[in-house]
């Protein structure tokens, strides 16, 4: 099956829904959650325990037929029952009740649901007649559905969370501008753990499984005119439409980056998604080509998403494609640049002869004034500056990589004085994208530059990758421009 046809499965049935306004998806006004449980470890209870520790303000209504209350909260035996609008439904049942649940919920007006259960088209058969009738009632009624077999959405600015992972198992993000969209929940919450890990917030999180109704395309819509988001970060293992998707992402990038990791490019893998989320993979080949067409940044895999995604957050994008590096313990430079001569888009810079009269009057003479500029071990917070101000003043250095042994005392009895340094340094006229290797001190050291706005990446091999693919969008972008 060609890349740009149509998912089959929609395709059979028809099920294509007008678009509309997502907003009551992260906004609403009033939850209710079908199969609230008071067991915990069942996922109803975790789901509702979610939405309350997340400091959601407004009415939430658990529904359940056994209890009288679940955590505080009045229980009733049917959404009918609950006296006021609902907005959002979380369904939390097996898949066999959810027909009828929609039903239910169309009969009370209800604009949204995230149908978390599994046990649909992932498993053919029933399961697949059991989705395309949920999704039928559905349009009947209007209810746009976010799912199912999916661990749902994640506004922090709003603390709508209907996730069934505890808060003591699962970090969440704070609120910021990536949003996130998934068809696996588990690289999803693996997404979310390293963004909050790495101290950067999102804006918008959807885990939309088997994608029976809102799809990505629509999830773009919406996301383009959302001020919040200002990057977006996508998991794949199939689209449904992707000369659609194609014509979209042409202009969505020209104002906010698409971020994309693919499961499923080869036979195998296309076999494990279509067990997973019931996605008919595409051809890899094709997929790539259209990715590039539409200036998609396509990664390898879910380090490099966050790696990527920590640069266009923090960092210009650069004018050029020439790297200058300068270290105090050369060994990691030398993998860097394998590695930048083994890529695409990004080359050394060539250090003018300005630049190293300038670097020779200032560092002592044992330094290795090339690139990669090496000021050793023994270099101080102070030799760093010397070296960034040049650097950023030579016509042939588009990226600065600043690379750190943070271990070396020179530099560690100095450290606060470069984190004063490489704030001041960081003036947005060109990237810095630094390199630490290390683990308690280091890593210490790694959050102040980042609480900075100077992203900091772990491996030399890991900075370099990331790079070029944010060279090649900026390439893209000024090829548009």
């Amino acid at each position: 099956m060609s890349f740009l046809n149509h998912n089959l499965f929609k395709t059979l049935f028809n099920y294509s829904m007008p678009m509309v306004d997502m907003n009551f998806f992260f906004n609403p006004k009033s939850i209710a959650v079908i199969g609230a449980s008071s067991k915990p470890g069942k996922i109803g209870f975790q789901v509702l325990k979610s939405l309350i520790d997340a400091g959601y303000k407004h009415p939430i209504y658990p529904i359940n037929i056994n209890t009288k209350d679940i955590l505080g909260f009045k229980t009733y035996k049917n959404i009918i029952d609950v006296p006021n609008k609902v907005d959002l439904v979380l369904y939390a049942l097996p898949a066999k009740y959810a027909p009828n649940a929609v039903e239910e919920c169309g009969k009370k007006h209800v604009k949204g649901m995230v149908i978390i259960s599994g046990g649909f088209k992932e498993l053919n058969g029933e399961g697949a007649e059991l989705e395309r009738k949920t999704v039928e009632n559905a349009k009947k009624h209007g209810i746009r559905i976010i799912g199912p077999n999916c661990i749902g959405i994640l506004n922090p600015k709003n603390n709508v969370d209907t996730f069934f992972q505890p808060r003591y198992a699962m970090s969440r993000p704070k609120k910021g501008n990536v949003s996130v969209l998934t068809q696996s929940g588990t690289f999803g919450l693996s997404m979310l753990e390293l963004l909050a890990k790495e101290d950067l917030g999102i804006s918008r999180f959807i885990s939309y499984g088997n994608r029976a109704d809102v799809d990505e395309l629509e999830m773009l819509r919406y996301l383009e005119k959302d001020k919040e988001t200002k990057i977006v970060a996508l998991y794949v293992e199939s689209l449904d439409d992707g000369r659609e998707f194609v014509k979209l992402a042409k202009k969505f990038v020209l104002k906010k980056p698409i971020i994309v990791l693919k499961g499923g490019r080869t036979k195998k893998g296309a076999q494990a998604a279509k067990s997973h989320t019931g996605s008919l993979a595409g051809n890899d080949a094709a997929f790539i080509g259209a990715m590039k067409q539409s200036g998609v940044i396509l990664v390898d895999d879910i380090d490099e998403l966050v790696d990527v995604v920590k640069i266009l957050l923090m960092q210009p994008l650069p004018k050029g494609n020439k790297v200058a590096m300068v270290t105090n313990g050369v060994g990691p430079c030398v993998v860097a640049t394998d590695e930048i001569e083994l890529s695409k888009y990004l080359n050394l810079a060539n250090l003018n002869e300005k630049s190293i009269k300038k670097l020779k009057e200032y560092l002592p003479e044992f330094c290795v004034f090339s690139n990669p500029l090496d000021i050793t071990g023994s270099a101080t917070a102070e030799w760093y500056k010397h070296s960034l101000d040049i650097l950023k003043k030579d016509n042939g250095v588009d990226i600065l990589m600043p690379f750190f042994v943070f271990q070396d005392a020179p530099l560690s009895e100095t450290i606060r004085k470069l984190h004063k340094i490489m704030k001041e340094e960081n003036d947005l006229k060109k990237p810095i994208v630094c390199v630490a290797l290390g683990w308690e001190f280091t890593r210490r050291q790694i959050e102040t530059l980042q609480k900075n706005k100077i992203p900091c990446i772990p491996t030399p091999k890991r900075a370099v990758k990331a790079l070029n693919k944010v060279a090649w969008y900026s390439e893209y972008l000024r090829k548009k421009s």
